[in-house]
């Protein structure tokens, strides 16, 4: 059977609502519209694409919410993984990674090889003896908080993911406080005010706020995202707007 939210998302046209749904936060019930896009590639501006289809639904006072792979995207931070040549501290360390069901992390060579790249073999060394002291007393996460958020936030392809990410390895977007600001500006020049941006990295383990415009209320939106509204497969739905009910 065809999941539901992806033949909703093929039945929607570009600039459309994919999914409409509410989420209780304390004693306020927010909205979360997801909007359908074409793929974003290297180039774009991210500014631009994001005034263009979210125009025709912004109310005042809505909260805008990018993924954090479009905007990496537009960067050029989306690498092809035929392109990546792991060296030899990479296949090692990768190969110690333990294997998930939700995808492969840092456990494929050339993800691994994007990690050092980003963080250092220094950083990465010490995250991995870290990691590796911390297993017997229980402890988890130790390896990312020492390699940091951008590390993270490295994306490697699946096969449910749209063309042509599904075979390229994405890294977290560059200036993510700056990109959520600038596109805040280019809404708010549009006519809407005051305008809230957030550049955000969810799943279905959670989510994270990477960036955002100044004074934008990032628990807030941390919170309403916690259940991936975006969803993890093909749907073409990299936007989305957080507004009260």
């Amino acid at each position: 059977m065809e999941d539901p939210i992806l033949a909703q998302s093929r039945a929607t046209p570009l600039g459309g609502v994919v999914r409409d749904t509410v989420i209780r936060i304390g004693n306020k019930e927010w909205r979360r519209l997801t909007i359908k896009t074409h793929v974003i590639l290297e180039g774009e501006d991210i500014a631009e694409v994001t005034a263009l289809y979210l125009h025709p639904h912004l109310q005042e006072g809505d909260i805008v919410f990018l993924s954090e792979k479009a905007v990496a995207g537009s960067q050029g931070r989306s690498i092809p993984i035929a392109d990546i040549r792991p060296r030899p501290l990479a296949r090692f360390l990768a190969s110690k990674v333990r294997k998930v069901s939700w995808g492969f992390g840092l456990g494929k060579p050339e993800t691994m090889e994007l990690a050092i790249r980003e963080a250092g073999v220094p950083r990465i060394l010490l995250a991995a003896a870290i990691h590796v002291l911390g297993r017997p007393f229980g402890r988890s996460g130790d390896f990312y908080r020492i390699a940091g958020r951008r590390v993270a936030a490295i994306d490697g392809p699946t096969a449910w993911t749209q063309p042509p990410y599904n075979t390229r390895v994405t890294l977290a977007p560059l200036h993510p406080d700056r990109v959520a600001e600038t596109v805040a500006r280019r809404l708010r020049g549009k006519g809407f005010s005051p305008i809230h941006v957030a550049v955000v990295d969810v799943n279905d383990l959670g989510s994270e706020i990477l960036g955002a415009s100044r004074e934008a209320p990032r628990e807030l939106i941390r919170e309403a995202l916690r259940d991936n509204p975006l969803g993890q497969g093909p749907y073409q739905t990299p936007l989305g707007i957080l507004r009260e009910a």
